[in-house]
C-alpha cells in the first residue's frame, strides 16, 4: 500500500504491484515513515510552484505536481531480499509512504546498531541541518539564533549546540516550545526577546515575519540564512529602513545540493549518511511527535492542507501493512 495525494487534502491509500528485485536492488519492508511538514504540507496543499515542478521531485515520487502525486522521503525499513550485507539490516531511504518496495542497494544507508528505527526517520531532517550549518559556518563562540523552533530549526539548535562556546538562541512565538529549548540546554526566546547582534542567524520559521525578524537579529554586516521553503506564497519584505546601512544579506540554503562549500568534497550520500551517524544523540527523541497507524494516512494528509499538524515529527507506524 502506499499514499497518493489527489487533491488539496486528499490523500488515498492505494495498493502497488511489486517485482523482484533486481541485481543491485533490495526489497524493503517499512517498518516506520515520517511526515516532513514544512515541504508536505506544500505538497498536500497543491501549493508546489509550476516552476519548480522538476526541481522539487522526491527521489523515488511518482506522479506530477500537483495531483496525483505519491510523495515523502522519510523512510525507515528491514532489507527483506537483496544484497547479502543489506539483508536483515535496517535501513533509512528518501522513499515515500509506502509498506513495501524495491530500490537501488546504493539508495539504502543502513542505520547503526542502537540507533532505534523510528528515531531514524529523522534523517531527513537532520540531513537538512546539516546543510544549513555549512551555508551558515558559525564560528566558535558565536551567538547563532535560530529562528523557528520547528522539525528543522530544532535539528539545528541540537547541531549547533555541540561547537565549542556557540550560544544557540531558539525563538518562536509559541512560548510552549521553551520546554522544547530548555531539555535541548538552549537558550528560548520569543521574537520581541531575540535581540539585535547574532553572528548568525537561520531562519526555519516558514513565515514571513519569521525571516523579518530575522533581518532584526542580525547583526551589522550579518546574513541570514533561509532554509524555510514557502511554495507559491508571496513573501514581503521591509528592506527599508536600516537594510541598506546595516549591509544585511539573505541568502537561501536547500538540501537538494551539497552546500558550495563542501561540494566538490562530499556527495549527497555521505551527507545523508552523516545525518544518520548523527542521530546517536538521543536528544533527537525530543524532536518526535505522534505517531499514526498507516491507515490514517489520509487524515494526516487533510491535518497537513489544514495547516493544524503538528511542528514537530509526526511518525507513521507501518507494523501489520
Amino acid at each position: 500500500m502506499a499514499l497518493w495525494t489527489t487533491g488539496p487534502g486528499r490523500g488515498e491509500l492505494r495498493p502497488e504491484t511489486l517485482r523482484p528485485p533486481a541485481d543491485g536492488e533490495a526489497l524493503v519492508r517499512t517498518l516506520w515513515t515520517g511526515v516532513s511538514r514544512g515541504t508536505e504540507t506544500i505538497v498536500a496543499r497543491g501549493d508546489v510552484p509550476a516552476s519548480e515542478h522538476d526541481r522539487m521531485r522526491a527521489p523515488f515520487q511518482s506522479g506530477d505536481f500537483p495531483f496525483p502525486v505519491k510523495y515523502g522521503y522519510l523512510n525507515i525499513g528491514v532489507v527483506e531480499d537483496g544484497p547479502d550485507p543489506l539483508r536483515g539490516r535496517t535501513v533509512f531511504s528518501l522513499f515515500p509512504h509506502q509498506s513495501r518496495f524495491v530500490a537501488p542497494a546504493t539508495a539504502l544507508i543502513p542505520v547503526p546498531d542502537g540507533i532505534p528505527a523510528r528515531r531514524a526517520v529523522l534523517a531527513g531532517a537532520v540531513e537538512t541541518a546539516i546543510n544549513v550549518l555549512w551555508d551558515a559556518a558559525p564560528r566558535l563562540g558565536d551567538r547563532v539564533t535560530v529562528i523557528g523552533a520547528g522539525l528543522v530549526g530544532a535539528a539545528v539548535a541540537i547541531l549547533a549546540r555541540g561547537i565549542p562556546g556557540v550560544e544557540v538562541t531558539l525563538v518562536d512565538v509559541d512560548a510552549a516550545k521553551a520546554a522544547l529549548a530548555a531539555a535541548l540546554g538552549v537558550r528560548f526566546a520569543r521574537p520581541d526577546e531575540a535581540g539585535s547582534d547574532a553572528d548568525v542567524v537561520i531562519e526555519a520559521s516558514g513565515s514571513a515575519a519569521g525571516l523579518q525578524l530575522g533581518l532584526r537579529t542580525a547583526a551589522t554586516d550579518g546574513e541570514v540564512i533561509v532554509a524555510s521553503w514557502f511554495g507559491s506564497a508571496a513573501v514581503p519584505l521591509e528592506l527599508g529602513a536600516d537594510f541598506h546601512s546595516r549591509r544585511l544579506t539573505i541568502r537561501a540554503s536547500q538540501v537538494g545540493a551539497v552546500a558550495p562549500s563542501r561540494r566538490l568534497r562530499r556527495t549527497t550520500t555521505e551527507r545523508l549518511a552523516l545525518a544518520v551517524r548523527m542521530l546517536a544523540d538521543s536528544d533527537f527523541d525530543l524532536l518526535l511527535g505522534d505517531t499514526s497507524p498507516w491507515t490514517r494516512l489520509p487524515e494526516v494528509t487533510a491535518a497537513l492542507a489544514a495547516g493544524t499538524a503538528e511542528a514537530l515529527c509526526h511518525t507513521i507506524d507501518w507494523t501489520g501493512a
